[in-house]
This record gives structure tokens, sequence and C-alpha cells, in this order.
């Protein structure tokens, strides 16, 4: 199973590299994440550049996509030409956005009446797409996920695990990278997380 995880230019590093690394972890397992863009090489909002693993055209066979936020979301979704490269499909894909990330699912229509989480900077313009942001750090509705807050970007990778792989692979991975002495508390919240959804509906199986 692989995920891309589309990281435009003026990215947030711990949007994508958190959630790239934590998928990572369940490599042996046959889930793999590759970070994924629209140019060959993308500088993030810090002045860091990276070079792309996989071409914005990997997202259309990739069985999860991951959409990470940045300084320059609002440019990209007022570019029709970069966005007409992201060809998803919901039935068959997991789609998750971190951040402002939620700004490129509104301009896709994926997100319709549900509700979606954002960080507090993107929440005014999330809203004036129509959609009701919630104060909380994670939203899932069938296939598409939301997370709000640099770190929740935890909660959508364990949401990719959980869904993919099980819940105890999640627990698994963010058990290894949770502080020492914290492990425990740090794994419930994300699991809490991933089970705050609506109609008291359960991501994890």
């Amino acid at each position: 199973m692989q995920v891309a995880v589309v990281t435009f230019d003026g990215f947030n590093e711990l949007d994508s590299f958190i959630a790239s690394a934590l998928i990572n972890r369940c490599r042996k397992d046959g889930l793999e994440a590759f970070i994924t863009t629209p140019t060959p090489v993308v500088t993030s909002m810090s002045g860091v550049e990276v070079t792309g693993q996989r071409p914005m055209e990997f997202v259309t066979e990739a069985d999860v996509v991951l959409i990470g936020s940045g300084v320059k979301t609002r440019d990209v979704v007022a570019d029709d030409r970069l966005i007409s490269r992201l060809v998803l499909d919901p039935s068959r894909q997991l789609i998750g956005a971190q951040c402002s990330g939620a700004l490129v699912l509104a301009r896709l229509g994926f997100l319709g009446t549900m509700p979606a989480c954002t960080d507090t900077t993107s929440r005014p313009f999330v809203e004036a797409c129509g959609v009701t942001v919630l104060d909380a750090p994670f939203h899932t509705e069938g296939n598409i996920a939301t997370a709000g807050g640099c770190l929740a970007s935890q909660y959508l990778a364990a949401w990719v695990i959980a869904r993919t792989l099980g819940e105890d692979a999640a627990r698994d991975v963010i058990d290894y990278v949770a502080p020492v002495g914290e492990k425990q508390e740090t794994v419930e919240r994300a699991l809490r997380a991933l089970r705050a959804v609506r109609t008291g509906e359960t991501v994890l199986r």
C-alpha cells in the first residue's frame, strides 16, 4: 500500500515529515509513504529544500493521499492547473488533509457538508469556503479525514495506519515514538482522537 504525502512549495516540515516518518515505520508490513511534489524540488516555509520522491501524478495510483499544509496553500487552490493534477477518488482512496490542506479538499469538492479540522491561522479561510471548522484536532467521515495543528499530524498518520493495518499497528507506532515516561498517555490520546468521530462511529475496527 502506497501513501502520497503531497508537499507543496512553502510547506510546513512538521506536517509532511511527521506523517511520512510515522507511516514508514510500517514498511515491513507493506505500507510506505512518499513525499510527493508538483516540482522536482520544493522549499519549506523555513527554507529547507527537499527533493520529491514521487511526482504529483503519483496521487492517482496511491492508496492513500495526505495533503500537507504550508504558507502558500491559498496560492495552490487558486492555481487551476496545479489543482487539476490532483486527480483523486475518495471511493477507493483514503484522503486526508493537514491544517491548510483542508482548503485543498474544499476546492476539490470533497468536504461537502462535512465539518473539518484546521489550524487557527487557516480557520477563517476554510470557513469562507462554507466549511464548518471544529474545535478539535482530528475528524473523519468515511474515507476523508482532516487534522488541525502541526502535531495533529500524528493523528492523521495513526488514522492511515489503523485503517490499513489495524489498531494494533497504529498503537505500536505511536508507542515507539512517544516521549519516554509518557508512552501510555500518548497512545491513549491518539486512539481517543481517532474514536472521536460522528455518531459514535469508530475508525478502529
